[in-house]
């Protein structure tokens, strides 16, 4: 029995199943084949939810939508020709209770055939359709602030509703996006009753249309017959582009934290072998004194090596599909929808290609070099310095890392980006490694110091046998995730600052008749005497051309082109707007104000490479209006009053129908005073606490960043192993150390402040290094991925450093113990 039989019958006889001295390569196979698995499990199950309801998210299989008007004969005739039509109709409003409680809500009309598709259900387990034209059904976040039950009264405008129950489930809820408040439906009567829908009003309507064809060219189809009214289209396979949109990106954070976990775990696979095999020193000595050639030997070690990590890739992928229901239950409130348990078999087999491919490419080293070692050099001892990385090796790593290449490339739903992690990890890798060897010659040039225990520390880095690169690598990657934590953390802490300005109106009005402004701003200084208000027109429009160019001939939207996607809030002024400065051009005259003039924020302009004199065409009400680019302006969009994208000239839009919108600057003690004198005199006016909207972005931002931090504490763990396993795979080297210093007279003590300072200068070095290296991926990670601002706390981060720093430092003296406790004599025996 020779080959590969009589290597699997060796190596089954020295596996344990307590898998003695392999858990390290165990526990980093399931910390990276399990973070990959539960994130491709995770983004497979929540894309697959979305396009598996697409047409219950969006309410039908197609929707059309404009702002502040209704479909026209023509329009309607249309949409019925392709199906089933539903109309809604969306609005800011308030609720008032009878004894004067508010709150401003998202009122929401819908028809006889509402839903479409799905089930409009209660809490009490009804699903109904709303007919009722006195009844308003109510979302639950509204019956607990207001303190309402079934059957109270609520008003509306200028009418009054009965609660006929408590929202469960709104089947379009997903696609409908961000709102001001609480969601309330009424039916399409109960909405005329109210009064609020007027000329000038802010709302929008949505037709949903279930029919049998291809939705994609209805939508086409609809949009060349009306090109110039301004409708907003969508089909159910982008039922909500904004979700769609937040799963790609964290799809592509939470691939860079799978990814990284993994190549760090290789290197513990790598440390963990090589420690491996050390013990196992005297058994292979053995087999060579036998005659067992080199192949043998390696054949050997490597089927136990693929019986571990199979055993390790199978827990990990048990781990990544428990962890996708238990993520959808802990992080339900960020996440579009909730993912339940299932098996998706593409995901669990990409983590488990890549963790085998990544489990071969780190132990081929320690493989082969034990394999081709002389008998005599293992018996001489573990410092043989004619120890060398075998070219095979190099082959082996070279090959299995094309390999990851290629199933990168291939199986990613980005493939530039992964490859580009992936390139950027080896270049990390052989930077930390070429700066572990630079340490290595730098230490062996430096003066002695005079003192034995620094001088003793100092050799150690660079004597023959010392494991200086490996810990290097371990160090710089462990220190490189504490910084790059911090960063991330700390930015998004510090965007969710910035986001309440030093000085912020305390409320907004919408849709102020322009007729009622000076009764307006006379109930605000009755009720908030010295209170400070703004007020300017305000209309929804959609940009259809700019320059040469129409927006529904372009192939994709321009990269922070954003104001191109979906309508957007217009104006026209007289003056410039406070908050905003001239970079280019001028603004206009009184004169020059007559004629149809813009001006563009300064980024969107850059975006679509804009230049003063070009055309730009928006359409509202249904009909297109063009006006001449006149200048550029730089936005103070952190000020929380109103800014534009664009501002119009008042000859362009001023015969427009319009309502105003207002701020109010007042202390915030005065706002419920302020709320109760303005609604009995403006119904149709929807107030606006600025507090409240401000809470609610920030807890979004706040969830979304515990959630970047839970799922890159993975690549901790993964850190934290490598470093075990590299201070393991160093265990032979030091009690050798510790062995010769005890028989020369050395206390444990001593021995021990060695340690410590050795372990200080390298976390002293890599702590620059981490500092630069977790830097950069941090700033890549907030301003590309997520698009936000880079304002990390550098004291924050110093203190996380620091923190880091000395953790590894305590474990590797936590790694130094077992050496104290070996027994000279013991130890020389096997060494």
């Amino acid at each position: 029995m020779t080959g590969w039989r009589l290597a699997w019958r060796l190596a089954r006889r020295e596996l344990s199943v307590r898998f003695t001295g392999l858990r390290l390569l165990l526990v980093c196979l399931v910390l990276g084949v399990g973070a990959l698995a539960a994130i491709g499990s995770l983004s497979a199950a929540i894309s697959g939810e979305l396009g598996a309801r697409g047409r219950v998210l969006l309410g039908g299989d197609v929707e059309f939508a404009v702002s502040q008007r209704r479909a026209g004969p023509a329009e309607l005739a249309t949409m019925r020709a392709l199906g089933r039509v539903s109309e809604t109709v969306r609005m800011q409003s308030m609720a008032v209770t009878p004894d004067g409680r508010t709150a401003p809500v998202e009122l929401k009309a819908v028809d006889r055939a509402y839903p479409l598709y799905g089930r409009f259900t209660l809490a009490d387990g009804r699903a109904i359709r709303a007919t009722q034209a006195d009844a308003a059904w109510i979302s639950p976040a509204l019956a607990e602030r207001l303190a309402v039950r079934i059957g109270d009264t609520l008003r509306f405008g200028t009418a009054r509703f009965r609660v006929g129950g408590i929202i469960a489930d709104e089947p379009d809820r997903l696609s409908e996006g961000f709102t001001l408040g609480p969601v309330v439906l009424v039916s399409a009567d109960g909405l005329a009753r109210t009064g609020l829908v007027q000329p000038g009003s802010l709302y929008e309507t949505k037709y949903r249309v279930a029919l049998p064809g291809d939705p994609g060219v209805a939508a086409r189809g609809f949009e060349r017959r009306f090109a110039t009214a301004g409708w907003e289209t969508r089909t159910r396979d982008r039922a909500s582009p904004g979700a769609s949109r937040f799963v790609a990106r964290m799809g592509e954070f939470l691939t860079l934290v799978g990814l990284a976990a993994l190549v760090i775990a290789g290197i513990g696979v790598g440390n963990g072998v090589s420690s491996y095999l050390e013990a196992r020193r005297s058994s292979i000595a053995m087999l060579k004194v036998l005659g067992a050639t080199s192949a043998l030997v390696t054949r050997v070690y490597l089927l136990q090596v693929l019986a571990v990590s199979a055993v390790g890739i199978t827990l990990g992928l048990l781990v990544g599909l428990a962890a996708v229901p238990l993520i959808g239950m802990a992080a339900g409130a960020v996440l579009p929808v909730a993912p339940g348990f299932s098996v998706q078999p593409l995901p669990l087999a990409l983590a488990a290609a890549y963790g085998l491919l990544i489990a071969l490419a780190f132990c081929a080293p320690a493989l082969l070099a034990a394999g081709r070692v002389p008998a005599a050099a293992l018996l001489r001892g573990a410092l043989d310095p004619r120890r060398r990385t075998p070219v095979r090796a190099l082959a082996w790593m070279a090959a299995a890392a094309l390999a990851i290449l290629a199933l990168a490339l291939v199986s990613s739903e980005h493939p530039w980006f992964a490859a580009g992690f992936l390139g950027a990890a080896a270049g990390t890798l052989l930077l930390l490694a070429a700066l572990g060897t630079g340490i290595r010659l730098v230490a062996a040039r430096l003066p002695r110091p005079r003192r034995p225990l620094p001088r003793l520390a100092l050799t150690a880095l660079h004597r023959p046998g010392a494991r200086t690169v490996a810990l290097v690598v371990a160090l710089g990657l462990g220190l490189t995730v504490f910084v790059l934590l911090a960063t991330i953390r700390t930015s998004l802490d510090g965007n969710i600052r910035r986001s309440v300005p030093d000085r912020a109106p305390a409320l907004f009005a919408l849709d102020l008749p322009p007729e009622g402004e000076r009764d307006f701003r006379q109930t605000i200084a009755q009720a908030a005497p010295g209170a400070k208000i703004a007020t300017v027109p305000l209309m929804r429009g959609t940009i259809t051309a700019y320059a040469n160019t129409r927006v529904a001939d372009l192939a994709t939207i321009p990269e922070g082109a954003w104001a191109l996607r979906g309508e957007r809030g217009l104006t026209f002024a007289a003056a410039l707007p406070p908050g905003s400065e001239i970079t280019r051009g001028r603004w206009w005259t009184p004169a020059e104000g007559r004629h149809a003039l813009v001006s563009v924020d300064e980024r969107l302009a850059e975006s679509l490479d804009l230049k003063i004199g070009d055309p730009l065409t928006i359409s509202v009400l249904g009909l297109e209006r063009t006006a001449t680019i006149a200048s550029f302006r730089r936005i103070a969009w952190d000020s929380l009053g109103f800014n534009f994208v664009l501002v119009f000239s008042p000859g362009a839009l001023g015969d427009v129908p319009h309502n105003l919108a207002a701020t109010v600057d007042m202390p915030a003690a005065r706002v419920p005073a302020v709320t109760r004198a303005l609604l009995p005199r403006f119904p149709s006016t929807s107030v606006v606490e600025v507090g409240g909207v401000l809470a609610q972005v920030q807890a979004v931002v706040r969830q979304m960043a515990t959630a970047i931090a839970a799922a890159a504490s993975v690549a901790v763990l993964a850190g934290i192993a490598v470093l075990v396993g590299a201070i393991a795979a160093a265990r032979a080297a030091r009690t050798y150390d510790a062995t010769i210093l005890k028989v020369l007279g050395a206390t444990r003590v001593q021995v021990l402040a060695l340690q410590a300072i050795e372990h200080l200068l390298l976390a002293a070095v890599m702590s620059l290094v981490a500092l630069a290296l977790g830097t950069a991926g941090g700033w890549y990670v907030v301003t590309q991925l997520f698009e936000f601002d880079w304002l990390p706390d550098w004291g924050v981060v110093a203190a996380t450093l620091a923190v880091g720093a000395l953790t590894t430092v305590i474990i590797g003296l936590a790694g130094t113990l077992p050496v104290l406790r070996a027994r000279p004599a013991a130890a020389l025996r096997t060494l």
